[in-house]
């Protein structure tokens, strides 16, 4: 009698398995789960400091006022998209994800949906929460901005940084670079933008944080200061560049051994 050799090959895992596998991944790190909720905490936290001591300026929104926050909020989502990929890489099990889906280029694609999708909610309840807190404790001396459609703008935008931190996470590869990275890439624009003269609108007004500002109304987005280009279409901006970055991180991933 002849042995029986089995020789089907077993299929790759297809995107949605990729996505189960880095749910998995996510909500089994305590790391990425405390970041993320950092990222909700601090936005609420914001509008309630702002209520308690009445610390808006008289030329802002309640709107911009009760997300004080929100850009410390919008950091830490970065920071949770970089750490979903450096986490795998600190722990070793980048190998691991990299070899039950041969297809490289479904994990970092798998990696920006559910980073975006999560923080997406994130951001739409903890800014929503904050805006209604603020509402409720502010008196009828600020004017009340349009939270609508900007909500769901300022969420859009908590989305895209997290898929920006992905981007990020999977060039630097170490958690400790790929945060000074995130982070650097927010603040840097703004805090540098004066040295550039004439040019500061344009390369403040590129920062994720401008389109924050432009979204949230505050009385911080002068023209002068994060250009005249409108919360939309800031956002806009921040997500192309944000898709050319992932675009780009994808290929080096492709490319090198891990």
């Amino acid at each position: 009698m002849h042995a029986v050799v089995n020789t089907a090959v077993t299929p790759a895992p297809g995107f949605r398995e990729a996505l189960a596998f880095e749910w998995t991944k996510f909500t089994g790190l305590r790391s990425t789960l405390w970041t993320t909720a950092a990222a909700a905490l601090v936005t609420v936290a914001g509008a309630v400091f702002v209520s308690l001591t009445r610390s808006l300026q008289p030329d802002d929104t309640v709107l911009g006022g009760s997300l004080t926050l929100s850009v410390v909020g919008l950091m830490i989502a970065g920071v949770v998209g970089a750490l979903t990929v450096c986490g795998e890489y600190s722990s070793g099990t980048m190998a691991t994800t990299l070899a039950a889906v041969p297809r490289r280029g479904r994990v970092p694609a798998a990696k920006t949906v559910l980073v975006s999708a999560v923080l997406y909610v994130v951001g739409l309840v903890s800014c929503t929460v904050a805006y209604l807190l603020g509402d409720a404790f502010l008196d009828g001396s600020y004017a009340q901005g349009r939270p609508l459609p900007a909500l769901f703008g300022i969420a859009a935008l908590f989305s895209v940084v997290g898929a920006l931190g992905v981007a990020i996470g999977l060039v630097v590869r170490h958690p400790a670079g790929a945060v000074t990275v995130v982070i650097a890439v927010l603040l840097l624009p703004s805090l540098f933008g004066p040295l550039f003269g004439d040019l500061q609108r344009w390369v403040a007004g590129a920062a994720p944080t401008a389109a924050l500002e432009k979204l949230t109304q505050t009385s911080d987005a002068a023209p002068e200061a994060v250009g005249s280009l409108g919360g939309w279409p800031s956002l806009a901006l921040v997500t192309a560049y944000t898709a050319l970055a992932l675009a780009a991180a994808s290929g080096v991933l492709c490319r090198r051994d891990v």
